[in-house]
């Protein structure tokens, strides 16, 4: 079974986001990216499907500027086989991305479509399911756990109200939750042996999608410095404070 692992390049988990002088959006510019840790667990999990026989190759496809290549090299050091890239520099919204996704799932024709829930800059948590709406495929969302079962799969979802499982024929598409497994760390010599693996690169045109974005983003802005407690010096006081300040009860 073949395995499509879509992956993100995102600013990395640990860097503290700042918003650009004029408000137009996020600083990009000198800052470290990574890849996003939702789908970093996607492609963990693609690798260990291989290792345990169930998946026989895996292809990592990213979306966006150039530098996503190193995005996707990493995940072909983690273990995936080869790598799609979609080369635009248009702001790409989740349904031009689950577009872009279909037209790759038609030219590979794989049997699973593995991804991180949502990306950690938008929170969107919209690609997988209209990926799964276009290609008319089950889905299971939240993933925490898959085993195989037959000829489909068995996944544990995590829901508000605790876990649900859900048995899926393949094809299907999965968005994996963090506690599916902890991503392993790429070897020296996986990274070198990454740099020879295929990496292909095409244009949102050769896959016959318009990405031209339908939403504008007027500004954005940092949420407002929050202001400094205060310390009371009873239970009446703190109960009179809640109920005539903070107005809470």
């Amino acid at each position: 079974m073949k395995v499509l692992v879509p992956i993100k390049r995102v600013i990395d988990a640990n860097v503290k986001v700042r918003v650009k002088a004029d408000g137009s959006g996020v600083e990009t510019a000198n800052v470290k990216m990574a890849m996003n840790p939702f789908c970093e667990i996607a492609v963990e999990e693609a690798v260990r499907m291989k290792e345990a026989g169930t998946a026989t190759e895996i292809v990592a496809v990213a979306a966006g500027l150039p530098q996503s290549q190193e995005t996707l090299r990493t995940a072909l050091a983690m273990g995936a086989d080869r790598a799609i890239l979609i080369e635009t520099d248009v702001p790409l919204e989740p349904l031009a991305i689950a577009k872009l996704l279909k037209a790759v799932v038609a030219k590979e024709n794989p049997g699973l479509v593995l991804m991180g829930k949502q990306a950690v800059d938008n929170d969107n948590n919209q690609t997988g399911q209209m990926l799964a709406g276009l290609l008319g495929w089950p889905q299971g969302t939240f993933v925490s756990k898959i085993a195989k079962e037959g000829e489909g799969l068995k996944v544990t979802r995590e829901v508000d109200g605790g876990l649900e499982s859900v048995a899926l024929k393949l094809p299907a598409i999965l968005t994996v939750d963090l506690r599916l497994n902890t991503p392993r760390y790429a070897s020296l010599p996986n990274i070198m042996k990454a740099k020879k693996k295929p990496l292909e690169t095409v244009k949102p045109a050769d896959l016959g999608v318009d990405v031209t974005p339908r939403v504008t983003v007027v500004k954005v802005s940092e949420p407002p410095a929050r202001k400094a407690g205060v310390k009371v010096g009873s239970v009446a006081e703190l109960v009179d404070k809640l109920k005539n300040e903070a107005k809470v009860i």
